[in-house]
C-alpha cells in the first residue's frame, strides 16, 4: 500500500544542529498537480548549515533539510503533465510558487512573493514543507525537472541549487562570448560559476584568499587566479577589466568590496550569490564612480535549470563532490565538515535504499 508519511532525518535543536534522528512526518496533501519522488540523493548545501543552526533565524523545529534532490517519480497527480511515472526527476530549493502572480506571469516565479522553500516553509494552506534527507518528497509539477541521461545522479544533484544559483545571475547579466567574468570564492558555488560561466564563453578569473586552490580553478576553466592576501596589487592591476564579478563568499569578514568594485568597467554589474550571516557595509560612491549596479539574486526559474543542464549535458560538466551513504552519523560529518568549508565542493547524501529500504 502507498504510504502516507514519509521517513527523514531531522534536526530538533539548534544548539545541537548537526545531530539528526530519523522520524516519521505526513507530507501536505497530495494535489492533482504533485508529484511524489522516491529519493536516490541529495545534496548538502550552505544553506543547510545556516538554516539548521539558527544562523539565518530561528527554524521551525523539527526540520528535515536538504534542497538537491534526485530521485524517481512514484505518484503523479492526475493533470501532471510535465513528469512522467518512473522517471529520474529532481527537486531544488523552490517546491512551489502561486503561478498567477506578475512575478510568475514574468516567468520569474524565484521571486514570486508567496513561494514555498523546499523545507522550513509553509504552504497556504499551513502544511509545512520537508526537504530530502528523506526517503520521499512531494512538490509541485512545475518544480520537478526531468534529469538528461548523460548527467549522473551525485554529480547532477548540487546543480539543483547551487548550479542555478550561480547560472542564472550568469545569463541575466550576459555571460557569453567576449564577456571577461570573475569570479569571487571558489567552493560550493563558485566552482559552478567558474564552469558555468567558461562553457557560456566567457574569459574566467577567479579570486580566492589563498593560492590552495589555483589549480582547481585552472582545471574548472580560470584562464587566471588571484590570490587576494598575497597579492596586495590585485585592485590596481585590475582595475576596470571585468564586465561581470559573481561573488560567492559566504563570509564578509575582511571582505575588500571597494576592490571588487574597482575591477568592473564602467557600468558593469557585481552579483552576490552567497548568503553572508553578518551585514555587508557599501560605500555608494564606490559604484557611482563607475555607473555599476550591485545585486544579490535568487536561485533561477524554471527555463534556467532546465536550460542548465542541457549545458551540462551538452559540455560533460558535472559537480566535483564527495558522497556519503546517508546516516545519522555522515549527515552530522557532512554539516560539520561543509560550515568549516572541508569539502571538494559538494557533499551528496546517496544509498536511500540502506536507510530507508526499497519504499516501492
Amino acid at each position: 500500500m502507498y504510504p502516507d508519511s514519509f521517513e527523514g532525518f531531522a534536526v530538533t535543536d539548534t544548539k545541537n544542529w548537526s545531530t539528526v534522528s530519523k522520524i516519521e512526518y505526513k507530507p501536505k496533501p497530495f494535489g492533482e498537480y504533485d508529484v511524489d519522488i522516491l529519493i536516490h540523493a541529495c545534496g548538502i548545501c550552505g544553506s543547510d548549515v545556516h538554516t539548521v543552526s539558527g544562523g539565518w533565524g530561528q527554524p521551525d523545529l523539527p526540520i528535515i533539510a536538504g534542497h538537491e534532490v534526485i530521485g524517481e517519480a512514484v505518484r503523479v497527480g492526475d493533470k501532471v503533465t510535465t513528469v512522467k511515472k518512473g522517471q529520474r526527476v529532481g527537486v531544488g530549493a523552490q517546491i512551489w510558487s502561486c503561478l498567477k502572480c506578475d512575478a510568475c506571469k514574468a516567468n520569474l516565479e524565484n521571486y514570486c512573493p508567496h513561494m514555498v522553500d523546499t523545507y522550513n516553509s509553509n504552504y497556504p494552506d499551513g502544511s509545512k514543507s520537508w526537504g530530502g534527507y528523506s526517503s520521499h518528497i512531494r512538490a509541485h509539477e512545475y518544480f520537478v525537472f526531468p534529469i538528461p541521461d548523460s548527467l549522473k545522479t551525485e554529480e547532477v544533484a548540487p546543480m539543483l541549487c547551487a548550479g542555478t544559483t550561480t547560472y542564472a545571475p550568469l545569463v541575466d547579466n550576459g555571460c557569453g562570448p567576449g564577456k571577461k567574468v570573475g569570479v569571487v570564492g571558489i567552493g560550493g558555488l563558485g566552482h559552478f560559476a567558474i564552469m558555468f560561466a567558461k562553457a557560456l564563453g566567457a574569459e574566467v578569473c577567479a579570486f580566492s584568499r589563498s593560492s590552495k586552490k589555483a589549480e582547481d580553478a585552472k582545471k574548472l576553466g580560470a584562464s587566471e587566479f588571484v590570490a587576494t592576501r598575497e597579492d596586495s596589487e590585485w585592485p590596481s592591476e585590475h582595475r576596470r577589466k571585468f564586465d561581470l564579478i559573481i561573488c560567492s563568499s559566504s563570509s564578509v569578514e575582511n571582505f575588500d568590496l571597494d576592490g571588487y568594485l574597482g575591477c568592473l568597467r564602467v557600468k558593469g554589474k557585481f552579483v552576490f550569490v552567497g548568503r553572508p550571516e553578518d551585514p555587508l557595509e557599501m560605500k555608494l560612491p564606490a559604484l557611482s564612480q563607475s555607473a555599476i549596479s550591485f545585486s544579490s539574486t535568487h536561485l533561477g526559474n524554471r527555463q534556467q535549470i532546465l536550460s542548465m543542464m542541457k549545458l551540462a549535458a551538452d559540455k560533460g560538466l558535472k559537480a566535483w563532490t564527495e558522497c556519503l551513504p546517508i546516516s545519522e552519523e555522515n549527515i552530522k560529518l557532512a554539516l560539520e565538515r561543509a560550515r568549516s568549508h572541508d569539502v571538494r565542493f559538494r557533499f551528496v547524501l546517496t544509498d536511500y535504499d540502506k536507510k530507508f529500504g526499497s519504499r516501492d
